[in-house]
């Protein structure tokens, strides 16, 4: 578990984000005073797979990374999650250790809580219980639509959605996420597909300059043209 967490007092700014996700009813008075604002920086780990969960985070700011780890300690990234997400949802209600890795991909804020609040002040508390139902839900039926689409669509068009989730815009500027962070063999596994053909996908879309290879980078070139492609399957 992640121990240099930079914790941000200051309870106007807790308030706001409240407000902003619609969680002031969620997240009542009681709960209130026990949760701490957690600022992550890109590319920190929030939470390791197997370890102990003790905590209930909501994403409010940023983007994560979602993977998990084979018994061969092959990585596979399951999914990006921009706000609101929440994270140890499912190991607070199956009392299990953490299931996969979340990781920073950005700069993150999350706000945090320890299940020992959640127990004590909210175990029957209908509208949180509500959120969680609700949250876990919508997981399960992302998981199933993720399967139907790498089955169902070619693998550009799965490269692409994958390319276009993990790049961020800001200001009207595309930053490009360094793909060295990602490998090649593990987005082949997310994707559904082999390296060898991920690679010939990757040399048609630099060749369409669509993207730029460079030392191991990939760079988005035509964000436009990429979102031509997927259309509106983002691994997201």
């Amino acid at each position: 578990m992640n121990h240099s967490v930079q914790e941000i007092h200051n309870e106007q700014q807790l308030i706001q984000y409240l407000k902003q996700y619609q969680l002031e009813t969620v997240f009542h008075e009681p709960l209130r005073t026990h949760i701490t604002l957690c600022h992550f920086e890109k590319c920190e780990l929030i939470c390791r797979e197997g370890e102990t969960s003790e905590y209930l985070y909501v994403l409010v700011e940023g983007k994560i990374k979602i993977f998990t780890t084979s018994a061969q300690d092959k990585t596979l990234v399951l999914c990006f999650k921009t706000p609101l997400e929440v994270v140890g949802d499912i190991e607070y209600v199956r009392e299990s250790d953490i299931v996969n890795t979340v990781q920073a991909v950005s700069p993150v804020v999350m706000l945090r809580i320890h299940y020992q609040w959640l127990a004590e002040l909210a175990s029957d508390y209908a509208p949180l219980l509500k959120f969680l139902l609700k949250i876990i839900s919508h997981k399960f039926y992302i998981d199933s639509n993720f399967s139907n689409f790498n089955l169902m669509y070619p693998v550009e068009v799965r490269l692409v959605s994958y390319l276009l989730s993990i790049s961020t815009e800001e200001a009207g500027n595309v930053v490009h996420e360094e793909l060295d962070a990602f490998n090649l063999t593990d987005i082949a596994n997310l994707i559904g597909t082999s390296y060898r053909h991920l690679n010939r996908v990757i040399q048609k879309l630099c060749a369409d300059g669509l993207i730029e290879r460079h030392q191991g980078l990939i760079m988005i070139k035509d964000r436009a043209g990429l979102r031509e492609i997927a259309g509106h399957n983002i691994y997201e």
